[in-house]
């Protein structure tokens, strides 16, 4: 399966492991997403289940990161000074087109001087509240953000079943996302004339913004994936982007594919910071409060005012 499959598979399978629901379940999303029989079950019993029974899944939880794969060696982000929480502002949603038909996303116009614009790219559940959020917060800490929905073209999130979101994601690929971002720069760049562009993306979104490096898009000065996965081998020779790479520590399956960012980043004079936060995991950034969540969210303003200005 391709790289974007295994990350949504895994996924499927580490919120079965985490009791979200029933391994009957896991397999039937499973299999919408194409993965047969024999390699859901190989891929659910290397996720933790190795149950022949079934069990009625308790309510959701946050799903653990934990595999049996080794993760690579990390980084571990040392201290930051956090900013003072600023006034959101409220998104708006929006349409615009691409080759694939309209695109829904939300926007929020930057407060203030405006420091450069960002393209949001939503988790695995598609565009939800908490990434509404996200682009409300960067608005108000002066970047015009727009979420991009990348379930536009199945009548965008809202329309499409929470147990079969991760296979329209699937089904859509790599190239319909990437098309469909590259027509969130356009709108980005209509809306905020002479205006950097950054992306950041989270789970998926993070994978989804490693690959979308790879294309290579002028546009694009700076990129900040949270704990995303980057395929073996990746290359990176035509990415433009300064690239700030968010880890949890205790994400194993994600850390995992550290080194191969760094290794695909290194052969390259473009700048890029791999940085691990301790005592925390995959999806961290959910809880935005938290000590570990503050700092990332810092440090990517940070990233951002050296590379967007």
């Amino acid at each position: 399966m391709d790289h974007f499959t295994q990350y949504l598979a895994e996924e499927v399978a580490l919120d079965h492991a985490a009791g979200q629901f029933s391994r009957r379940e896991a397999l039937r999303r499973l299999g919408l997403m194409g993965v047969s029989l024999t390699a859901a079950s190989a891929l659910l019993a290397a996720c933790g289940d190795d149950k022949e029974t079934e069990t009625t899944a308790p309510g959701a939880q946050t799903p653990t990161s934990a595999t049996p794969t080794t993760a690579a060696p990390t980084t571990v982000a040392g201290p930051t000074t956090t900013r003072p929480a600023t006034t959101p502002v409220p998104s708006q949603d929006i349409t615009y087109p691409s080759p694939n038909g309209t695109i829904m996303g939300a926007y929020a116009a930057a407060a203030g001087t405006r420091k450069g614009a960002v393209v949001i790219i939503h988790q695995n559940m598609g565009l939800v509240d908490n990434i509404r959020a996200i682009v409300s917060r960067f608005a108000g800490d002066g970047y015009s953000a727009l979420a991009v929905d990348l379930l536009s073209e199945e009548g965008g999130t809202a329309k499409v079943p929470a147990a079969q979101v991760s296979a329209a994601l699937t089904n859509a690929g790599v190239s319909r996302a990437r098309e469909d971002i590259i027509a969130t720069i356009d709108e980005l760049v209509k809306r905020n004339a002479a205006t950097k562009v950054g992306i950041t993306g989270f789970c998926f979104g993070g994978t989804v913004v490693w690959d979308f490096v790879t294309v290579g898009d002028a546009r694009l000065a700076a990129a900040t994936p949270f704990y995303g996965t980057t395929a073996e081998g990746v290359d990176f020779s035509k990415n433009k982007a300064a690239v700030l790479g968010i880890y949890g520590e205790t994400d194993t399956r994600v850390n995992a594919t550290r080194d191969a960012a760094k290794a695909g980043l290194a052969k390259f004079t473009v700048p890029y910071e791999l940085k691990t936060y301790p005592g925390v995991g995959h999806g961290f950034y959910t809880q935005v409060d938290t000590e570990q969540s503050k700092a990332a969210y810092s440090d990517v303003l940070t990233w951002y005012e050296k590379y967007l200005k």
